[in-house]
């Protein structure tokens, strides 16, 4: 069984930085793509970023040049560095990972998500 655990999430004012991790645990054979997802009150999932196996990423328009994804394989870990946070930034905030179990069957694994609220 594969487990991913997030930490990171707080309390911030506007303009102030956070760096979430979330790291995967259990037996796998290696892990495809890692994102990470936000669900703002009131609003519907959407997701933030995501980094590929090569190191390839992409970002939603609204946090392009503010937040940064990179991933660890040796931890199996993913990040997020969150600058310049804005209020419009509060949400839970969950990672998302296609965990290979084989060469040729992967699941999605989700974390349990971590509170992120940027106000004065």
């Amino acid at each position: 069984q594969v487990r991913l655990v997030e930490s990171g999430g707080g309390l911030v004012q506007p303009g102030g930085s956070l760096r979430l991790s979330c790291a995967a645990s259990g037996s796998f054979f290696s892990i495809n793509a890692m994102s990470w997802y936000r669900r703002a009150p009131g609003k519907e999932r959407e997701a933030v970023a995501v980094i590929t196996t090569i190191g390839i990423t992409s970002y939603v328009d609204s946090v392009k040049g503010r937040f940064t994804i990179s991933r660890d394989d040796a931890k199996s870990t993913v990040y997020l560095q969150m600058n310049s946070l804005e209020p419009e930034d509060t949400a839970v905030y969950y990672c998302n990972m296609d965990v290979r179990s084989s060469r040729s069957l992967s699941q999605t694994y989700w974390g349990q998500g971590t509170q992120v609220t940027v106000s004065s």
